[in-house]
């Protein structure tokens, strides 16, 4: 038996994608983006409404930031998708965060945020609200990495939106070696 959902956006796992921009003054803002994902070697397509203050922002700026949430960051990382740059003009120090502009864009890097990913627009289409952006560089931050200069995922901690149950789960446990497991049945 199985039990029908219906037309959900109901995928594993969801990643939990922390947008980060700087407005016309510099300030920065960030926001929480559970839908989006790799689109291709160099792109990542996300679905962000019109609205958002982080949105106004990238069409402005044409860069911004993408950063991996984390558990130890979890409230925060919560705090910037519950809450609105149009309402709270300082929600990026509200959630505790610090900034260091990005090296090869205009944005701001979240220095709790161990992961991230510099992207420049592609183009934005705010009737469908599909942003696509090309990678320019991934950065990360060296407390993450293993003795072999390799990201360890236990250091990190990336957590992912589980849409059936709205909660965070935290991702750490390797469970198989990826185009190698399969091998075993050729």
């Amino acid at each position: 038996m199985r039990k029908n959902f219906g037309k959900k956006p109901y995928t594993y796992p969801q990643p939990v994608f922390i947008i980060g921009t700087y407005d016309e003054n510099g300030v920065p803002c960030a926001m929480n983006a559970a839908w989006g994902g790799i689109s291709n070697d160099t792109e990542i397509t996300l679905c962000l409404s019109a609205h958002h203050k982080t949105v106004k922002n990238i069409e402005l700026k044409k860069e911004f930031t993408i950063s991996m949430a984390t558990a130890s960051q979890m409230v925060a990382c919560d705090y910037v998708g519950i809450a609105s740059g149009n309402d709270v003009a300082n929600k990026f120090e509200k959630a505790g965060w610090h900034d260091t502009k990005a090296e090869f864009v205009d944005a701001p890097m979240i220095d709790e945020l161990p992961i991230c990913v510099e992207c420049k627009l592609i183009s934005y289409d705010s009737d469908s609200c599909v942003l696509v952006c090309d990678i320019i560089n991934v950065s990360v931050d060296e407390a993450v990495l293993d003795e072999n200069g390799k990201v360890d995922i236990q250091k990190v901690e990336p957590i992912a939106f589980d849409p059936f149950n709205n909660t965070y789960v935290k991702l750490t446990e390797v469970v198989g070696a990826a185009f190698h497991a399969g091998m075993t049945l050729k």
